[in-house]
């Protein structure tokens, strides 16, 4: 006799849906959901369970979702979830995604690392990852050299006054994920990156899968007095203006990496001197004058970056019961390694020129 499925996804800035289910000869049966969400009218229940009831168990998410939304009655309110959250949730009973307390998470604390070191570390944690050789992991950056990282798809010669990058010694390196430049000096931004199975976004949208993986760390913010949310697609902001962005790289072999970078306290007259995209976006902030700096984690919190780390930490290893974890050796010579024969190479940076 085939055993009950039971599956949960918790709505980001919504409601939780459960759904309990059975899988006989392939397809989904006496299959029920419920939840702490709003619908109307009620009976939109039994035509949601009935949708689900005999759909193939190999559906993926877009596909169930879409079933549920094709079974809804004319003019019925879905408050607190969705037809892509029920499908999530039938995805979780059948175990194709995953969630946060799946796994085993672990957390890499700030080490100073030559920027390109952790660039490759981002390909090289994923692939680990991925093959099921490192728990999930979460991982602060640092760093000492000022350096700009590229986004994979920008253009070297658009992004960058190399009369700035020479006058400040910037380093420039070309990362894996999508996105836009990053401006670093040593304790100016906060940076880190999550290594997870793809499992953990199966089902949700590229835009909801950014939202979904920074819950904590807006969880974190709040603690610290910052009100933040994400402006579509990949921007962390509050009611005074964006404070950070967030890329992401899917890998063929299952894991995804999740990288924010947050301005913490940047010299944004150096910064527009070398990046070029830096005098457009800030034409608007009043930030061309000399002597301007962007600092909205130093001075909406007013806590020091040691501690806005530590903050952040404490609250992802809370939630999610992570534990300390460092790089390995072999991680370490890899990325080392993929520096050489990748990162630290023309034919990587100026792919793009």
């Amino acid at each position: 006799m085939a055993s009950e499925l039971h599956g949960e996804y918790k709505v980001h800035g919504g409601k939780l849906v459960v759904v309990d289910c059975l899988v006989t000869d392939g397809a989904l049966r006496d299959v029920r959901v419920s939840g702490d969400f709003f619908l109307e009218p009620d009976e939109a229940l039994d035509d949601i369970n009935a949708a689900l009831n005999g759909l193939s168990h190999e559906l993926t998410a877009a596909e169930i979702a879409n079933a549920v939304t094709a079974a809804l009655p004319e003019g019925a309110v879905l408050f607190g979830f969705s037809a892509q959250a029920v499908a999530i949730a039938v995805r979780r009973a059948l175990t194709r995604a995953s969630s946060w307390v799946d796994h085993q998470w672990d957390i890499i604390a700030p080490t100073v690392l030559p920027t390109a070191v952790n660039v490759a570390l981002d390909e090289v944690l994923t692939e680990e990852v991925g093959a099921g050789r490192r728990n999930p992991t979460l991982r602060f950056w640092d760093w000492e050299e000022p350096s700009v990282v590229i986004g994979s798809f920008q253009s070297v010669r658009n992004e960058l006054d190399p009369a700035g990058v020479q006058k400040y010694g910037i380093k420039v390196v070309r990362r894996i994920s999508g996105g836009g430049a990053m401006f670093m000096e040593a304790g100016n931004c906060i940076t880190y990156s999550l290594y997870v199975p793809q499992t953990l976004v199966d089902g949700l949208s590229f835009e909801d899968s950014y939202k979904f993986l920074d819950a904590w760390v807006l969880a974190a913010l709040e603690s610290m007095g910052i009100e933040a949310f994400y402006i579509p697609l990949n921007d962390i902001a509050t009611e005074q203006g964006k404070i950070g962005g967030a890329a992401q790289k899917r890998l063929s072999n299952g894991a995804m990496v999740h990288h924010v970078t947050m301005s913490y306290d940047i010299d944004a007259d150096k910064m527009v001197q070398v990046l070029r995209i830096g005098k457009e976006k800030l034409s608007d902030k009043g930030t061309r004058s000399a002597a301007k700096r962007v600092d909205p984690l130093r001075r909406q919190s007013g806590l020091t970056r040691e501690e806005i780390l530590d903050r952040m930490a404490a609250t992802f290893a809370d939630r999610y019961g992570a534990q300390p974890s460092t790089l390995t050796e072999a991680e370490l010579q890899e990325a080392r390694l993929r520096v050489e024969n990748k990162f630290a190479t023309d034919e990587w940076l100026l792919r793009i020129p």
